[in-house]
């Protein structure tokens, strides 16, 4: 550690030795002392130049002399020196996460935005990088709390909160426990960061108001039951044309009642008128039910009857008129030659009669004596 020091001294003889000759070959360099408003600074470069390696090389002899005087104590400013350039290249990197950006502050006005990966700033705290999630999707509880959460503003701070947050009066001046969670994303880091104080926490309030003031435009009944979906559109909307008028950089993307229920003192006959109502509903149900197995049945059946009658008496009505043609036809062919239409109408008779009859016995009309015989093969086929 003490070779250290004539090391540093010999750097900072060879500095001005440098920065002499520089001077000498008429390389030029701003002086330190003003133009007293006599035309333009660097018109004496030469000049300057001198005056600027001279006082480089009373500084060298200052610090030289310094660090011999100081003895043992040398090497500890020498390490401190180190210690500070290390704090400085550790503070100078940082990185910034893929679903984030990182916001830039310079002696804390804002100076840019950095998109995510391994990045570099000016160290010892002249510029403050703060990460800003805008790809993640946060929450905020009212009523109830995750465990394990993060932010501090996601969940009530306390069993008081918690039960002022949920506690509502209905349009109907009931009460009601309302439980819900507001889901959101940072959509402007800076605005977020830089416009409202405690982002996070004002976002608590407005949620808190939109959602009482939703709620006290409707029954309970349509708050417990068929209204939920109603709630919570017209919550969205209303909390994002607060936060847009407010310049919170936030985007709101869904709101969500959990359980509602109503207050303890109530609780047990609230179930009951519920269980009332169920009942009902149900008995309800199973009336629709018997009613549309019934009624739609015998409606079928009756059209059933009604299209079978109108089928029976248009085929009664059209065999008539077919009867009537048929012998309005036979009557005009008698009228030209009545014994070919007798016979041929007798014929016609027998051809339809004959095939239907299982025996058939002719008979010469001049025979007589006919002995009758017994039909033994019929008594046969009729005997057990």
């Amino acid at each position: 550690m003490y070779a250290n020091a004539p090391t540093a001294a010999g750097f900072i003889t060879s500095l001005g030795t440098c920065t002499q000759a520089c001077a000498k070959e008429g390389v030029p360099m701003p002086s330190s002392n003003g133009n007293d408003g006599r035309g333009d600074p660097w018109s004496s470069a030469s000049s300057a130049a001198v005056d600027l390696a001279g006082l480089i090389h009373q500084g060298s002899d200052r610090l030289k002399s310094t660090l011999a005087g100081a003895g043992p104590g040398g090497p500890i400013i020498i390490t401190g020196l180190l210690l500070l350039i290390a704090l400085g290249l550790w503070t100078a990197y940082y990185t910034v996460p893929s679903d984030s950006v990182a916001v830039i502050q310079r002696f804390g006005k804002f100076s840019r935005e950095v998109p995510p990966g391994l990045h570099f700033k000016l160290p010892l705290g002249i510029e403050v990088a703060t990460i800003v999630p805008v790809k993640r999707q946060l929450k905020q509880e009212f009523g109830f709390t995750t465990p394990g959460a993060n932010d501090p503003y996601q969940s009530p701070r306390g069993p008081q909160d918690s039960n002022r947050e949920t506690e509502m009066v209905t349009g109907d001046l009931n009460a009601a426990l309302v439980e819900w969670v507001v889901q959101y994303r940072i959509a402007d880091p800076v605005k977020f960061l830089f416009e409202v104080r405690e982002p996070s926490e004002t976002l608590r309030y407005v949620s808190e108001s939109v959602m009482r003031e939703v709620v006290g435009d409707r029954t309970v009944d349509e708050v417990i039951t068929i209204g939920r979906q109603e709630i919570e559109t017209e919550a969205l909307t209303k909390m994002q044309a607060l936060s847009t008028k407010y310049v919170m950089g936030i985007s709101i993307d869904q709101v969500q009642l959990k359980n509602i229920n109503p207050p303890g003192p109530v609780q047990e006959s609230f179930n009951e008128v519920n269980q009332a109502q169920q009942e009902k509903e149900k008995l309800i149900n199973e009336a629709r039910r018997d009613y549309n197995k019934v009624i739609p049945l015998a409606e079928g059946e009756k059209d059933q009857r009604i299209r079978e009658a109108d089928g029976y008496r248009l085929k009664r009505i059209n065999e008539a008129e077919g009867d009537v043609a048929r012998f309005n036809a036979l009557l005009a062919q008698y009228r030209k030659a009545p014994e070919v239409t007798l016979r041929r109408i007798y014929l016609e008779t027998l051809q339809q009669v004959l095939p239907t009859l299982e025996s058939k016995i002719v008979i010469d009309t001049q025979a007589q004596g006919i002995l009758p015989f017994l039909n033994l093969d019929a008594q046969r086929s009729v005997q057990p």
